[in-house]
């Protein structure tokens, strides 16, 4: 296999899918850049000649085979997958709706299923390959006001972290991303960020003042989208790449201190956590 590889990067008309893709051309790969809307993800995206733009809606199972038969046919083969596309429930759990749940698990958790499934045959034909999904800190510690999105991303860290080892055997490398804030267009996009549908009494006031607050927060985040898509490429170079790489200063803080309270926690009640075997065991 050359030093050029070929990428497919799911969600690339906007934000970090968009910096993932240029990067990845950049350092001399082939690019197969995937969205609902390919006229978006050209523009986006800019002309290359390693470039392929291909329609895909994750949520749709045909269209991820589509996707990865269309990558095979251009290039002959697929050695990085990244699964970026996402969207964005907001809101406290009681005024998300059951709907508004399960349409975050479709996009969140089973789109990237969909697309790993479609590009894992043809991984495993040739036993090579590396699966990397953009998780979030919100999936390695629960935040205020993001209950669905949370819970969507927690369960991406548990699908990756136990689908390494069914791939591994073939060749095939496994690595979660967990990005802080990053400036991108999530936050302001009607199609990217969805706000509770219920409304009770009770949540009113704080629904209020967070609503604004995370508006606020749009073009004043720290990560720069394309530093992330620049070490995106270097992480996917290494021999060995980490199962998990925590992306952005603020992630790395939350995450250590994450590390460190379950610690705390696991050493409070160690005693009691421990004596709860058989008596014959």
């Amino acid at each position: 296999m050359t030093d050029k590889r070929v990428w497919i990067v799911t969600g690339a008309g906007r934000g970090m899918g968009v910096e993932i893709a240029r990067a990845a051309l950049a350092a001399g790969h082939q690019v197969v850049a995937t969205g609902r809307n390919t006229e978006r993800v050209a523009a986006a995206v800019g002309e290359h000649p390693d470039l392929l733009v291909v329609k895909l809606d994750l949520t749709i199972p045909e269209d991820a085979v589509a996707a990865a038969q269309a990558t095979v046919d251009r290039f002959g083969r697929i050695d990085v997958l990244v699964n970026n596309a996402a969207n964005f429930y907001a809101g406290f759990f009681e005024e998300t709706s059951d709907a508004q749940v399960r349409a975050q698990f479709e996009t969140n958790v089973f789109g990237p299923m969909n697309v790993t499934r479609a590009v894992l045959p043809i991984m495993r034909a040739q036993r090579s390959g590396h699966v990397i999904t953009i998780g979030s800190l919100a999936g390695i510690t629960g935040l205020e006001f993001v209950d669905a999105y949370a819970a969507s991303k927690f369960a991406l860290e548990g699908w990756m972290e136990s689908l390494r080892f069914g791939v591994e055997p073939y060749g095939i490398r496994t690595t979660i991303v967990e990005p802080g804030f990053f400036r991108t267009e999530l936050l302001v996009e009607e199609a990217s960020t969805i706000w509770p549908e219920i409304s009770i009494d009770d949540y009113a006031d704080r629904t209020a003042a967070a609503i604004p607050g995370w508006r606020q927060m749009n073009g004043a985040q720290a990560g720069d989208p394309a530093k992330l898509g620049a070490a995106l490429v270097t992480i996917a170079d290494l021999d060995e790449p980490p199962l998990r790489w925590v992306a952005g200063a603020d992630a790395v803080a939350a995450i250590e201190q994450k590390a460190q309270d379950l610690l705390a926690q696991i050493n409070a009640h160690r005693e009691l956590s421990s004596s709860l075997d058989h008596e014959n065991a």
